[in-house]
């Protein structure tokens, strides 16, 4: 029975917002190499924004106005949303190897520690948006997830602890310090998102 919903996903997902998210953040990290020698921060921020963008995509990854239809199927929903995420990974991991590649290597921080950073961005949004349809009856909370992720990542690191930051360069001796807490924060949300995804007990909250 859920083979049978691949096609019919697969047609939900919205292919539009995450192509347009991958076109920006490849745009940011050819912008390095076309640079005439940049420094190595900009090469970090500069994925970093890449990876941003591609959260702000994924923040539509489960918006269905086919909702209040869907529900009735008997397929639960952590299996709908599991399939979704499915459908997407491929594409988006290719996506992310483009945009490291794009980087030349000389000025490319360390590849495992960005993509932490950009999974956790990632199953922020993810996780934002699977929030929102717990706890609401839209059926595109994207935007509103997505406004969210882009007003935390620009008032976090002014609002966070210098103890607790999350933004520093390679040369810091904070960077391992700060990919444990990215390493916690990407745990954290796929528990939130695992948890979320689960029907509602009661329909029919504000």
């Amino acid at each position: 029975m859920t083979r049978d919903l691949v096609r019919p996903v697969a047609r939900t997902v919205p292919w539009w917002a995450l192509g347009a998210a991958g076109g920006a953040g490849l745009l940011l990290a050819a912008a390095v190499r076309w640079a005439d020698g940049p420094p190595p921060s900009t090469a970090l921020l500069a994925l970093r924004c890449a990876a941003l963008t591609g959260g702000l995509g994924l923040a539509s990854l489960l918006d269905d106005p086919a909702r209040h239809t869907t529900a009735a199927v008997p397929v639960p929903r952590p299996v709908r949303q599991a399939l979704r995420a499915a459908l997407v990974a491929p594409p988006v991991a290719l996506w992310w190897a483009a945009v490291l590649l794009l980087v030349p290597a000389d000025l490319r921080p360390p590849a495992a520690d960005v993509t932490l950073e950009a999974a956790a961005v990632s199953l922020l949004a993810c996780a934002g948006a699977a929030v929102a349809l717990r706890l609401t009856e839209g059926t595109r909370p994207g935007r509103a997830v997505a406004g969210a992720l882009l007003a935390a990542a620009l008032t976090g690191p002014l609002l966070l602890p210098d103890r607790w930051t999350l933004l520093v360069q390679p040369a810091d001796p904070r960077w391992a310090a700060s990919h444990d807490r990215w390493a916690g924060l990407a745990v954290a949300t796929a528990v939130v998102w695992a948890l979320s995804a689960r029907e509602p007990l009661r329909r029919g909250r504000p």
